[in-house]
């Protein structure tokens, strides 16, 4: 007894051939509809999500600045408060003698605090830091703990004299 109907044949040709549509259009390359950027950069016309979302994107793009040695990147993501205790060339400077870059900062958690605020957990190899995010000018900022601040204030000769003293500048 033969089972193999023409309608049967034509049944299975047609599964056959939506399957390999279906196949082929879920591995396209969908990159032509992306914007462009990430979700850290704002749109030309628009501000960052100002969620917790948000925050982790944009303290993961500084992050990723900062472990991949574009020091003058991660300065453009700082707060205002931030940029002014520093300025971006001395920023560079003290990162360059004294920070391990190539070293991946991983974002472990996030939480909003109040609605322009986020604080995000970072860790780098088996040290975990806190981090806070600000809400300045339609995007996520990264604002300087105290004694970072402090630390910048000295300028970058003196910054890296200090760091080098304290046994923490990595290069020295």
């Amino acid at each position: 007894m033969n089972h193999s109907h023409p309608f049967r044949r034509f049944g299975a040709l047609a599964l056959i051939a939506v399957a390999a549509i279906t196949l082929t259009s879920a591995c396209s390359d969908d990159k032509a509809d992306a914007p462009a950027g990430n979700a850290a950069a704002a749109a030309p016309g628009g501000p960052e999500p100002k969620n917790i979302e948000g925050a982790k994107a944009a303290a993961q793009t500084v992050f990723d600045r900062f472990s991949g040695g574009d020091f003058a990147g991660a300065w453009e993501l700082y707060t205002a408060a931030g940029k002014k205790a520093i300025s971006k060339d001395d920023y560079v400077k003290l990162n360059t003698a004294c920070s391990r870059k190539g070293l991946a900062i991983q974002l472990t958690s996030a939480r909003m605090e109040g609605a322009d605020r986020a604080v995000v957990i970072a860790k780098q190899l088996v040290a975990a830091q806190s981090y806070t995010m600000v809400y300045e000018v339609d995007a996520w900022k990264l604002e300087p703990a105290k004694e970072g601040l402090d630390l910048y204030s000295k300028g970058a000769d003196k910054a890296i004299a200090a760091q080098k003293k304290a046994g923490t500048c990595a290069n020295a």
